[in-house]
């Protein structure tokens, strides 16, 4: 069991104000792999007042030291990938696989595109008679979920230490082991005192008191639509800036021309990866009524290859909150066509890949974020009725489409109110804008727009 009793505050590890910790829970079998400090508001403030002081030293810092630093960072967490991978799969339940192609590879490409950013941003610019600077916003809280646990903190982190900022970062409870890994990284990389810091804890007292916190600049923080909306309240009391990264319920529409099979088993594979634990995954699969039939036999037979091939979700009240949805489709009048409310095994949180079929747009599991290994599919009469169930959510993050012509799946993605949609399963890119419209979110991630977001403009007048 790894026992950690330190915060990682102004470049070393130091002890929690109090003596609360919080046990690591392996969710495949349900034993204690570790405990590290639950902190508090003092923990958080002293961890503010220490990024606060290295604020100036940071900001003015050149931009090509900056990258340095971050090109370090990215060496550091090549050199550690398989510890990243093991710990991912010991705290968060993906198999090991996942670990070491999502979990671990992921965030080395994140954060080897801010380090090439760092170095080549243009800062300053002309306008006209007048020179605009673009200034780190100051200190940046950043709160980040369990789901993507490396992922997720480096997508804030490394923006945030190319645009000049510091950082206190409050991971989430669920996989805390993974950001202390982090911190140790960020040490070894070089990063100077109090750039970053690390304070452990649960969300309503840590993640509170960091959002609260007045000497915190901007909150960045990624979780669930209903905590999202706590902490922009929270942070428009104080006019302080936010970037949100929320929920999602995202459409994959299959239009007549497509590659049937392929869009199919693509899509099943999508839902099921992380076990279903993606903001951005396909939930709800958008099939033309006289194909309706032939997908849900092909996803049927899709996810019933993946019972022993997905972990676990990340705990038992997340069991809970995805076997309940499942049992409200049934209830509802959706029809089971694989998986079920049952638990697959008696030990570890896991949870069946489910499909159903005969789904229509008002059913809860139509319209509410589920986060487990659940899809939806649900038939249209035409385009524009695919547009219409595709866009008929509070939500907007993500989205597929599939045709046989490009040209005509890109026209239909360009009318979706949604983030970011790939096209005939593109794939994954480091540099592409994330984030969403409507309830999913205020802001982007990755890429320059990631950076932007950590940046204030200032412009000078001649």
């Amino acid at each position: 069991m790894k026992a950690h009793d330190g915060m990682y505050i102004d470049g070393a590890w130091r002890p929690a104000d109090g003596r609360d910790t919080i046990d690591v829970v392996n969710p495949a079998d349900e034993q204690v792999i570790g405990r590290v400090p639950a902190g508090n508001a003092l923990d958080v403030d002293t961890a503010v007042r220490a990024a606060r002081a290295a604020l100036p030293g940071w900001a003015a810092t050149p931009p090509a030291e900056r990258a340095a630093r971050l090109a370090a960072l990215r060496d550091v967490l090549v050199a550690r990938k398989d510890e990243i991978a093991e710990t991912v799969t010991a705290e968060l339940g993906a198999p090991l696989k996942l670990s070491q192609a999502v979990h671990a590879a992921v965030p080395v490409a994140v954060a080897g595109s801010y380090a090439e950013l760092a170095a080549t941003y243009a800062f300053e610019e002309k306008a006209g008679t007048s020179v605009v600077h673009h200034e780190p916003v100051g200190v940046v809280g950043a709160i980040t979920p369990w789901n993507y646990p490396l992922h997720q903190i480096v997508a804030k982190v490394a923006p945030a230490l190319a645009a000049g900022c510091t950082i206190v970062l409050k991971p989430a409870e669920d996989t805390p082991l993974t950001a202390q890994l982090f911190a140790e990284a960020v040490h070894e990389a070089g990063v100077p005192a109090g750039v970053f810091n690390l304070v452990t804890g649960l969300g309503p007292v840590a993640g509170q008191a960091l959002a609260e916190h007045p000497g915190v600049d901007l909150v960045s923080f990624t979780g669930s639509t209903a905590v999202g909306r706590r902490i922009g309240a929270t942070a428009g009391a104080a006019v302080k800036r936010v970037a949100l990264e929320l929920g999602g319920k995202s459409a994959n529409v299959i239009l007549p021309s497509a590659d049937l099979a392929r869009a199919v088993n693509v899509g099943v594979a999508n839902v099921m990866s992380n076990s279903g634990q993606t903001c951005s995954a396909w939930t709800r699969m958008l099939v033309h009524r006289d194909q309706y039939d032939e997908a849900v036999a092909l996803a049927a037979e899709a996810a019933a290859k993946y019972g022993d091939r997905i972990g676990p979700v990340v705990n038992a009240k997340q069991q809970d909150r995805v076997r309940g949805y499942i049992e409200k489709g049934v209830a509802e009048g959706a029809r089971l066509v694989a998986g079920g409310p049952e638990a697959p095994r008696e030990q570890g949180y896991f949870v069946s890949p489910t499909v159903f079929a005969d789904v229509t747009e008002e059913m809860t599991i139509a319209q509410e974020e589920i986060f487990g290994p659940v899809l939806s599919i649900l038939r249209y009469e035409d385009e524009d009725d695919a547009l219409r169930i595709a866009n008929g959510t509070v939500y907007g993050l993500a989205g597929a489409v599939w045709a046989g012509d490009e040209a005509e799946a890109v026209a239909f993605a360009r009318r979706m109110d949604t983030g970011q949609v790939d096209i005939n399963g593109g794939r994954f890119n480091p540099l592409a804008p994330f984030g969403g419209y409507k309830q999913s979110g205020v802001g982007r991630e990755l890429g320059a727009h990631g950076l932007a977001e950590y940046l204030q403009t200032k412009s000078l007048q001649y």
